[in-house]
Parts: C-alpha cells; sequence; structure tokens
C-alpha cells in the first residue's frame, strides 16, 4: 500500500493535515487511535530517514521507539506510549528513535491531542534532535506562560488545523480564542474590519478559571482607523507591526476614537500588559488580535511576538476562506432564487413551494421545480434534480427548466413525448451530464375531479395524500434518467386525485441521507405526510420539511406541494 493510497484508506484530510505539519520546523507525525502514522511531514522523513510510504500505517511504538543500545522498548516502559492511551499532553527531552540504517537518533518530543477537523481521535508528535548548548551569556528569567519550543510548535500546529478545518467566521473565532486563552493570555479581544472597511471589536473574552467569559459590554462598533497614528492597535489594523502595550501607552493624551476605545478597554479588565497583531491575509488586514494579561504577573515580552504574529497570520487565512465561501455560498443562494420561480395561481388548486440549500455552498444549485399554466387550460408541474452541486449545475438546471416550459407550450403532446425531446436537446445543446425530473400536468376531468398525467425520469415518485391520511406513492410512469441516449421510450401514467388530497413532488434531498437506505427516507416522509394530511398546506409543507430532511443531510432540497379542492 503506497503512502497517498493509506491516506485515502484512512479518510485523512491530506490538504489540511500536511500544510500544518509542513508548518512545523520539527519533525512531526500524526497517529490514529490504534497508534498507527497517518500523516507525517518531510523534516520527520529527513530525521529518520525514511519516505513516508515507510512510516504512514505502521504502529510508531513498534517502528521508532528504541532503548539508548538501540533495542527495541518494551511498552510498559515507553512514556510516550503511556501518555498516548492516557490522552494526555507530555514531553520528554531525552528518548530515542530508531532510524532506517540502523542508526538511533536522540530526540525530545512533545505528544498532544490533536484535531484533524473530521471527528476523528488523533494524536500528533512533534520531536526534534538536542543542540548541544553553547555559552550565549546568562538565560532570561522563564515567565509563567513561557513555552517551550515544541510547546510553541505544538500550539502553531494545533492552531492551523483547528482554523482550518471550519468555514464558518465565528466558529473559527472562537477557536482562536480557545487556543489562546488562557494558554497565553487571560484575555482575548479581536477587532475585525468589515467589507464597509469599519472596525467592529467583535470579541472580548476573559478566562475566569476553566471558563471563558465573553465580555459583550465592551465589544461593538470602532472609530475609523487613523492613516498616521503610531499607537499600537492603530497600527496593526493598517497591518504595519506587531507591538507591545500596557496601561501607560494609552495613558497619554488619546490621537483618535481608537486610542480612546482602546484606553477603555485597559482601564476595564486591568490588563497590565498586552500583546497586539495584524490578523491578515494574503490580500488584506482583516482585524487585529490584541492579548492580555491581568492574573499572569509576567509582562509580555518581545519575544513572545513571533509566536502571536504567526497565530494572527493562521487566523487571516482562515478568515478569509470562510468570507470567501460566505461570499460564494450568497452568489450560489441568490443565484438559485432568482432561477426559481414564483407559482402560477390556478383557481381551485392551492400550491406552495420550498427550497432549502445545502449547508455547504458548493452543494448549492441542481435541485429545482416549476409550474406553469398551458395553452390547453391546463396547469404543467415538474420536479428536477441536475446532477452536480455548483454554480454548473445551477446554470444547467435554468437551461433544462426553460427548454422543458418552450417544449410543454409550443408541443401539445403527452408528457412523455415532451420529455423525449427534453432528452434529445439537452444532450446537443447544454452542458448537462444526467438528470432526474417528474414532468406532468394537472386539469379538471370531466366529472369534476382533478386529474393528473405524468411521466417520470428516474425521480423519487410522487406522494400522494387524501384528506384522512392515506398516503401512496405514484410509482406508475418510472423511466429512465435524462442524458443517458438510450432512445428508449417514455411511460406516461395518470391518476384522479381525490377530492381535499395533497400531492407532494420532492428532490432526494429530503429522503436521503448517510447510512440509511432509500426505503427508510420514503417511509418516513410517507408517514410524516400522512399525519399531517389535515394541516393547512402551508403548515403541512412547513412541518414536512421540518420533520423529514434528514439532520445529517448535505443536499439542497426542492419541493412543490398541491392541494385540491375538497368537492
Amino acid at each position: 500500500m503506497t503512502g497517498s493510497e493509506h491516506r485515502e484508506v484512512q479518510g485523512l484530510s491530506v490538504p489540511t493535515a500536511s500544510a500544518a505539519l509542513e508548518a512545523i520546523g520539527a519533525g512531526a507525525y500524526v497517529v490514529d487511535e490504534q497508534g498507527c502514522i497517518i500523516a507525517v511531514n518531510a523534516r520527520a522523513e529527513e530525521l529518520l530517514g525514511r519516505p513516508a510510504a515507510e512510516l504512514l500505517g505502521h504502529d510508531a511504538h513498534d517502528l521508532l521507539h528504541r532503548d539508548p543500545q538501540g533495542q527495541q522498548m518494551p511498552r510498559t516502559q515507553c512514556a510516550m506510549r503511556q501518555a498516548f492511551h492516557a490522552g494526555h499532553p507530555a514531553q520528554a527531552d531525552e528518548d530515542y528513535f530508531a532510524r532506517a540504517d540502523g542508526s538511533v537518533l536522540p530526540v525530545s518530543w512533545l505528544i498532544t491531542p490533536y484535531g484533524i477537523g473530521d471527528h476523528r481521535v488523533t494524536t500528533l508528535v512533534v520531536f526534534h534532535t538536542p543542540e548541544p548548548l553553547r555559552d550565549t551569556g546568562p538565560l532570561p528569567e522563564p515567565t509563567a506562560r513561557s513555552l517551550s519550543e515544541l510547546q510553541r510548535l505544538a500550539l502553531l500546529a494545533e492552531t492551523t488545523t483547528q482554523l482550518t478545518s471550519t468555514l464558518d467566521a465565528d466558529e473559527a473565532l472562537e477557536r482562536l480564542v480557545t487556543l489562546v486563552v488562557p494558554r497565553l493570555a487571560d484575555w482575548a479581544v479581536i477587532d475585525l474590519i468589515t467589507e464597509r472597511d469599519e472596525v467592529w471589536r467583535t470579541v472580548v473574552v476573559h478566562a475566569e478559571g476553566d471558563t471563558l467569559v465573553q465580555r459583550e459590554d465592551l465589544q461593538g462598533p470602532m472609530p475609523p482607523i487613523p492613516e498616521e497614528s503610531p499607537m499600537p492597535l492603530s497600527r496593526a489594523l493598517r497591518g504595519v507591526s506587531s507591538t507591545l502595550a500596557g496601561p501607560r501607552t494609552y495613558q497619554r493624551e488619546p490621537d483618535s476614537g481608537i486610542a480612546v476605545e482602546q484606553g477603555r478597554l485597559f482601564h476595564a479588565t486591568g490588563m497590565h500588559s498586552a500583546a497586539i497583531a495584524p490578523i491578515r491575509s494574503t490580500r488584506a488586514v482583516l482585524g487585529a488580535l490584541t492579548l492580555g494579561r491581568t492574573e499572569t504577573p509576567a509582562a509580555f515580552a518581545p519575544t513572545d511576538l513571533p509566536l502571536i504574529e504567526d497565530i494572527a497570520r493562521r487566523a487571516g487565512l482562515a478568515l478569509d476562506n470562510a468570507r470567501l465561501y460566505q461570499r460564494q455560498r450568497k452568489v450560489a443562494e441568490t443565484m438559485q432564487n432568482h432561477l426559481l420561480p414564483q407559482m402560477p395561481g390556478v383557481q381551485g388548486l392551492e400550491m406552495t413551494v420550498r427550497y432549502l440549500p445545502a449547508p455547504d455552498a458548493s452543494h448549492v444549485g441542481g435541485d429545482w421545480y416549476d409550474a406553469f399554466p398551458l395553452s390547453d387550460a391546463s396547469t404543467a408541474l415538474a420536479i428536477g434534480d441536475v446532477v452536480g452541486h455548483d454554480l454548473e449545475a445551477a446554470a444547467g438546471m435554468a437551461q433544462v427548466r426553460n427548454m422543458l416550459r418552450a417544449y410543454a407550450w409550443s408541443q401539445h403532446e403527452p408528457p412523455s413525448r415532451i420529455v423525449e425531446r427534453l432528452d434529445e436537446a439537452i444532450q446537443h445543446i447544454t452542458d448537462v451530464a444526467m438528470a432526474t425530473m417528474i414532468f406532468g400536468r394537472i386539469e379538471t376531468a370531466h366529472d369534476g375531479h382533478w386529474q393528473l398525467s405524468w411521466t417520470n425520469a428516474g425521480h423519487p415518485p410522487p406522494l400522494l395524500i387524501s384528506r384522512d391520511g392515506l398516503a401512496s406513492y405514484l410509482t406508475d410512469g418510472h423511466g429512465i434518467l435524462l442524458g443517458t441516449q438510450t432512445g428508449l421510450r417514455r411511460p406516461d401514467a395518470s391518476a384522479l386525485l381525490p377530492p381535499g388530497s395533497t400531492l407532494v413532488l420532492y428532490t432526494d434531498g429530503l429522503i436521503e441521507a448517510p447510512g440509511q437506505t432509500l426505503d427508510t427516507g420514503l417511509n418516513r416522509l410517507r408517514q410524516h405526510a400522512a399525519a399531517l394530511a389535515h394541516r393547512p398546506l402551508t403548515s403541512f409543507t412547513d412541518q414536512l420539511l421540518r420533520r423529514v430532511r434528514p439532520a445529517g443531510n448535505d443536499d439542497d432540497v426542492a419541493l412543490l406541494a398541491l392541494r385540491v379542492p375538497e368537492g
């Protein structure tokens, strides 16, 4: 098994984990819950003399851990193994790993639980070869919050994975705060620059024991960013530099409104020391991160700034990705909503529609509904799903819907023949590869009842619910999906709709869920639709979506519900 194959089997988010590990300046690898290596960086390959393919999938203890003589270390004597099973961070300054050539590599290591963004239990190991001590003069006194080099590297790796594994800006900020408070500071303050170039104090959080407390009274809008101010927060918001600050910094005459607000922050929080760093993306300055200390007596030192700058830079990349994602989602949803039509008024019929976008912006686009009057006084109904979940699928959906309207209006033919014409056309004049749909027409029969005629191109069947709560699927008229180029004739079907009955057309996002069969979803839909038959149509539709749509659904949903009169 190759390294890339093993990554796929394990389900690891390779871009996220690899980027995080490569950002570490020491050797690093990640093990799964069994202790097998699932990711490794280039520095580890270099130190161990082994390519990734010889490391991935192997038990880290059996492959690497040795005593000073190069003998296999018993698991019961391995401090790293004990920390791994306990799930707690640990470190050691003197240990030994086996290299590929049989030699023994002296190492210092740190082990810590590690999140890779897919809810798996994993552990990070960071190691390096201890260097001989050099006489560089007296060492600075350690502070209460000083971190070892390995701890700093582990924190940066954890920051990368935690922040890049979400595309929700609020969640990214929450994760950022939990990473730095109380590990580095007692307070975390985040000021963000909005798309209108306004500053908003978005986060003010204080550590009270093991609890993080939001200070909403200190949050809110901030004055504009001054162009020339030398004050620390102003410089950070312009992307100039990171700076240390204290109460005295803001005791002088303020030169801007931001300096006034920052002075109030120091007074309200009691911070005696703060480090302020820009939050940047590759394209712009997004805001500033302020870390403050109150209970911790040691002040921030200039040597702390590089670590805080690295954390703020990673936060900037995560926030930029989240903003781009939200912008893409808004574009996709706006496009989808503009493409989906308003329902026509048909005398005697109630009709309501719903469209719910997928949670993931990249999954928006393929589902659609339609209803429109025909020249023979009947009403056309359609529901469909273009294969794909992106803006291209949304564009393809618009093409299919518009072509269907043109054929249905101009050709006085059964639904099956209209869909056959559509199938022939989309293969030649659109980029749609495949699609499913139901196309039908509803009209009054000679006895005053309403009649539905339809054809089904590979789509989940319509559901008909009587006013007494009898629910059944209309499984006739089922043919192959669009785009298969088989040339087969499509069947038609028809049914009388009982007085007061409700017809439901829907897309598969309403009934499909990972780990469940399609029959399970269909039964769930039928059961809830029958129970809701007495509700007004709007309430029926909203409750049906709320009850039936799977909680873990990652697909969009289109639904059209129609109710015929009582008689």
